[in-house]
This record gives structure tokens, C-alpha cells and sequence, in this order.
């Protein structure tokens, strides 16, 4: 059946949309903002997870309104509002820091989803299915069914989440110790893997929320100290 999808499709449409969606992310930011950054969700490797998430799920459900182009945007526009929502609640909730926010938007709610990004949503859910999702599927279908290369590739993202919420909880407790008494024992990997160095580059826009509710960016907290 056409709409039934195997794990490899599966691992491979977040694998590469991954990094689709960091190299789209990236141009539009350099675009728009004249900010050429990194826009990774990962502390190893070129990806954007929440790329990955978003479009794999949207392929998983949209595929069956290919032939509708109305509902294919509607539905997809929706959709992505709430795969966006519920990731940002989500990762805030767990590292108790934003990843992106909307407050500065006109018609966003709480600063997680907006109107804007709500219409990008649907052009994304109708050029994803029309027209990428084919191209890819050709690409997944001449990869190898190796269980030894996918099993790898599996961990590889296991080891690289676990890595990246290490390395944030790390940065995050340095801006505490700088608010109290600028001092924190860490051990050889997180001084050299998780520096400041790497962290400022690789996540530019975290921002720490302080017990007051005011959100700072960490690299500007870093920097004053």
C-alpha cells in the first residue's frame, strides 16, 4: 500500500529532512536577518531534529491528501502548528529554556506558533508531498536494507540526543553558577566537547528564564561574564 511506510523510510525521512530543514533553516535566516549562525539541534552532526520530526510526520499523514491540494495545505498548516507547539512546550519543559520564539510576530500564541509560520507550514506540507517526498523515496529505495547500517544510524542519533541534552544541561548549569558565585567543577569532556566556545556556536539563540520569567540569551550572559 502506497500510504503504509516501513522504518527505514521512517529513519531516512528524519535523517534527511534533518538536514534539509538545518540547510533551509539557515538560508532563510541568513536571508532575512542578514545573521549567517548555526541553527543545529544537535550537538554532533548537520541536523535539525525538529525538521525531521515535523516533516516525517507530516509525510506519514498528509501522503493520503496528495491528490487534494486545499486539504493537503489546510491540513498540513495545522498540523505543523501542532507538531511546532507541542515541541516547543516540550523541550522548554525539559530544559526549562526556549529554542525559538514568535513573541516578536504579530498573531502568535505564547510565542511558540504564529500566523506567519502557520502559512509556511502549509506550503511546506504541499511542496514536501508533491513534490520532494518522490525524489527522496528513490534515494531510500538504492540504500542498502542493511540492518548493521541502520541499527548504526539509530544509535547514532540515540548517542547524539543524549549527548546534546548532556551538553545542555551543562551550559545551562554555568549560567546558574555565573548568577551566584561564578564558580563550577566539571570534569575533562565537559570543559573541552561542551565548552562555551562550542555551546555559543553551535545554539546561539538559547535563552535562560530566570526565576523572575525574563528570558536572556545565554551567549549574552556568558559574554558579560
Amino acid at each position: 500500500m502506497e500510504n503504509k511506510f516501513s522504518l527505514k523510510q521512517i529513519l531516512w525521512y528524519f535523517t534527511f529532512f534533518s538536514i534539509i530543514g538545518l540547510i533551509v533553516e539557515t538560508l532563510f535566516c541568513y536571508i532575512t536577518t542578514g545573521v549567517l549562525e548555526s541553527r543545529k539541534g544537535l550537538i554532533w552532526g548537520p541536523f535539525c531534529p525538529v525538521y525531521g520530526v515535523g516533516a516525517t510526520f507530516l509525510i506519514l499523514i498528509l501522503n493520503k491528501y496528495k491528490d487534494n491540494s486545499l486539504k493537503l495545505f489546510f491540513i498540513g498548516s495545522i498540523l505543523g502548528n501542532v507538531i511546532e507547539y507541542l515541541l516547543s512546550f516540550l523541550l522548554e519543559a525539559y530544559y526549562g529554556t526556549r529554542f525559538w520564539d514568535y513573541s516578536y510576530l504579530n498573531w502568535n500564541l505564547n510565542g511558540r506558533i504564529c500566523i506567519l509560520y502557520s502559512i509556511y507550514w502549509g506550503i511546506l506540507s504541499f511542496v514536501l508531498v508533491k513534490w520532494i517526498k518522490k525524489p527522496i523515496d528513490k534515494i531510500i529505495k538504492k540504500i542498502p536494507n542493511s540492518k548493521i547500517l541502520h541499527i548504526a544510524v539509530l544509535l547514532f542519533f540515540i548517542i547524539d540526543g543524549l549527548a546534546t541534552i548532556w551538553a545542555i544541561t551543562v551550559y545551562q548549569k554555568r549560567i546558574e553558577y555565573y548568577n551566584v558565585e561564578n564558580n563550577i567543577k566539571e570534569n575533562f569532556i565537559e570543559k573541552t566537547l561542551f565548552s562555551n566556545e562550542i555551546m555559543v556556536k553551535t545554539f546561539p539563540n538559547l535563552r535562560y528564564i530566570e526565576a523572575d520569567g525574563t528570558e536572556k540569551y545565554i551567549k549574552d550572559i556568558i559574554n558579560a561574564n
